[in-house]
This record gives structure tokens, C-alpha cells and sequence, in this order.
């Protein structure tokens, strides 16, 4: 009996010694940090000074204000572009991602090829050189300008990026390009579908709009749902794009100013960490939130294979 108890307590202890990189990096790179930016949260911190404990101040300020701090109205703007951009670029970005993997589905050559041409977007499409280059091609004299005018005969095309009233779709534009990761997760649900259920279908008469609204849909509705709460939660979380293509600035009037970006700027350039950090925290409510109130929805709208 004390042979197996030491057994025992060695295999706990090697288990953990394995463990120890991992739990060590979990709780002072994440857990840690996570910890003292809730504290920060409530605090004015300016990062060259001490935190000085301010209570709900930090809070109060993104929505109410006071005589002696006004309410942020940039707070409200930047919170305004991100849920416009999030409506607009998730349900476009799944569409074109699941019209892409049903032709990817087909019998046809080099398929393999075409399936890697595809996902390459989502590979580069987060990168500055990429922000970099769409900047180029929606700019006064940019490739979009230059085929509006040349195709088109379209004299004075706005300078999309400039444009206040065009330059946050062109981020959306940005977004749904990089389809592919979605993309690919819609042509493997494609494929556990039975075939025998299109080939029933056919014999009963149905055509392909209604194979696609009573099979396709039906069958990929945990796919859809598992794309849907993943690219929301990315696109709140947007910032390079932004950065690079608006300039650091938020775009003209602001029309860019999405709240990751703003939030950057509030705590390393403006040295507002603690205002940031209550940002910070905000965000994580409202995506908490929303995934909530997707799963609360999905019940109703997800069918899985058991029929539940």
C-alpha cells in the first residue's frame, strides 16, 4: 500500500513538473496581466507615474462625463465604426466564403490548386504589407481609380480612402477578400453531408435552390454558427488594417476610428493606460455578450446530426 502511494504521488509530481511551463506562462503572462489591467481599470495611470485609484471614473466618462470630465465622444464614435463594420463584413465575408467552398465542392480539375489560391488571402490579409498595398490600390490614383476611369469612363472617382463616406467600406472590402479560413471549414461541413439526401431529393423532384435551403443549410447550421461567433469575435477585434490604411489617425472625421484602434491610442499615445484598460475590459463584455446571446439564438436555428 505505501509502494503504490508513492507510486502515485511521483506520477502526480511528474505530471506537474510537465505542466510547469505551461501553468507558469498561463498565470504571470496571462492570468497576471489580466488581473492588473481590471485593477488599472479603476485607476488614472499614465504609465510614467503610480496608478491613482479613481473608482468608476474611467467608466463613467465613455458614457455619461461630468462638469468636470466630459463624455468621450470619441469613445461612442469608435464603438458606433466597429459595430457597423462588424454587421457589415461578418454576414458578407460568410456568404462569399460558403458560395466559394460550394464551387470548391465540385468534381472539377485542379480543384487542390484552386483551394490553396483561395486560402492565401486569409494568410496575408492580416499583414501590414497587405494594409499597405489595398491603401495603394483605393487611393486619388490607385488601381480602383484607375480602371473606373479607363473602363467605366468615370471622370472624377472619390478618393476612397480620403472619403469619409467610403473609406470604412473599403476595410470591410479588405475583410471579406481574406475569406479563406471560413472558407475551408464550410468545404469540410460540405462534405460530411450525405450525398444520399441530394440524391433522394432529386428523385422526389427538388432542384438545387431547394436541395440548397432543405439539405445544404440544415446541415452546415453548426458550421455557420461556429463561423459566425469566430469572425465576430475577430472582427471586434481589427486593428492593423485600420491602423495602416487610416494612418494611425482614425481615417477622415473618424470614419476608421474602429475601438481596438482607439483604444491603442488612448494608452501608448495619449498615456491613458487606465482609461485603455477600461476599454479593454468593455470590449470583453460586449463580445462576452453577444456570443452569449448567439448561443441563446442558436438553439433554435442549429440542428446537429443527433436532431437536436
Amino acid at each position: 500500500m505505501k509502494h503504490r502511494s508513492i507510486h502515485f504521488f511521483k506520477d502526480v509530481f511528474s505530471s506537474y513538473a510537465f505542466l510547469l511551463p505551461w501553468l507558469a506562462g498561463f498565470f504571470f503572462l496571462t492570468l497576471y496581466p489580466m488581473g492588473y489591467s481590471l485593477y488599472l481599470s479603476f485607476t488614472n495611470f499614465n504609465v510614467l507615474q503610480s496608478p491613482r485609484w479613481v473608482g468608476l471614473r474611467n467608466y463613467l466618462i465613455m458614457f455619461t462625463g461630468n462638469a468636470q470630465f466630459p463624455r468621450d465622444e470619441r469613445f461612442l464614435n469608435s464603438l458606433g465604426v466597429t459595430f457597423r463594420y462588424v454587421f457589415l463584413s461578418v454576414p458578407l465575408k460568410l456568404l462569399f466564403a460558403l458560395a466559394v467552398a460550394m464551387l470548391m465542392n465540385q468534381k472539377l480539375r485542379f480543384i487542390p490548386f484552386y483551394r490553396t489560391l483561395y486560402y492565401i488571402p486569409t494568410l496575408l490579409g492580416g499583414s501590414v504589407a497587405i494594409a499597405v498595398l489595398w491603401r495603394r490600390i483605393f487611393s486619388a490614383d490607385g488601381l480602383v481609380n484607375l480602371l473606373l476611369r479607363t473602363f467605366f469612363g468615370v471622370p472624377n472617382p472619390p478618393s476612397w480612402i480620403s472619403d469619409p463616406r467610403y473609406a470604412l467600406y473599403t476595410l470591410v472590402a479588405l475583410a471579406v477578400w481574406q475569406f479563406g479560413s471560413p472558407m475551408i471549414i464550410f468545404l469540410a461541413g460540405l462534405k460530411q453531408i450525405p450525398q444520399e439526401y441530394y440524391e433522394a431529393s432529386s428523385v422526389d423532384g427538388a432542384g438545387k435552390i431547394r436541395q440548397f435551403f432543405a439539405i445544404t443549410l440544415p446541415g452546415l447550421s453548426p458550421i455557420i454558427f461556429f463561423n459566425f461567433v469566430m469572425q465576430m469575435i475577430s472582427a471586434f477585434q481589427v486593428f492593423t488594417q485600420a491602423f495602416i490604411i487610416s494612418g494611425g489617425s482614425g481615417g477622415p472625421l473618424d470614419s476608421t476610428m474602429f475601438y481596438s484602434l482607439y483604444l491603442y491610442l488612448k494608452g501608448f499615445a495619449f498615456a491613458e493606460m487606465g482609461y485603455a484598460s477600461a476599454m479593454a475590459w468593455f470590449l470583453l463584455v460586449i463580445i462576452a455578450a453577444l456570443t452569449a446571446l448567439a448561443f441563446k439564438i442558436s438553439g433554435s436555428l442549429v440542428t446537429y446530426g443527433s436532431g437536436e
